[in-house]
């Protein structure tokens, strides 16, 4: 099965460059179109304004500006290893849909995310995105796990 359009979420952490690393690997190997994507999470009762009036929110803006540096720096990882990719900055309030939202709009044949590998506790308390894309999503998943 080729994969000609593979989606990679980011996050800033290492285990999202390990998604990365793992993505350039496919890019290399089937020709895919890799896009690249960041969740700018809202929370509606800080954001109530910016979402309903597109008003701008001075902490909204500085976490856009920290995400669209990190998308450049994801890119330009890509770009060491003769990969081009698209980048975008999602916004939503629940980032696992919003990484299957992405999937469906440019078709992707896969996600390659990192997870964290939680366990017990941790992930009950935290949740995993990596699983909510797994078990939401419609999209085959590779998931990651930094060594």
């Amino acid at each position: 099965m080729p994969f000609e359009n593979i989606l990679v979420p980011i996050d800033g952490s290492e285990t999202s460059y390990a998604a990365a690393a793992k993505a350039i690997e496919f890019a290399k190997g089937f020709g895919s179109k890799i896009t690249v994507v960041q969740v700018l999470t809202l929370d509606p009762y800080i954001a109530a304004e910016y979402i309903s009036a597109s008003q701008t929110n001075e902490l909204i803006e500085r976490a856009k500006g920290f995400i669209l540096k990190s998308l450049e720096e994801a890119k330009a990882k890509f770009a060491e290893h003769g990969v081009d990719v698209e980048t975008r900055l999602l916004e939503g309030q629940l980032i696992h849909r919003e990484i299957t939202r992405a999937a469906d709009e440019i078709n992707a044949d896969l996600i390659i995310i990192g997870s964290h590998g939680r366990t017990g506790l941790q992930k009950f308390f935290l949740g995993s995105v990596a699983q909510s894309v797994l078990t939401e999503g419609t999209t085959p998943v590779l998931i990651v796990r930094k060594a």
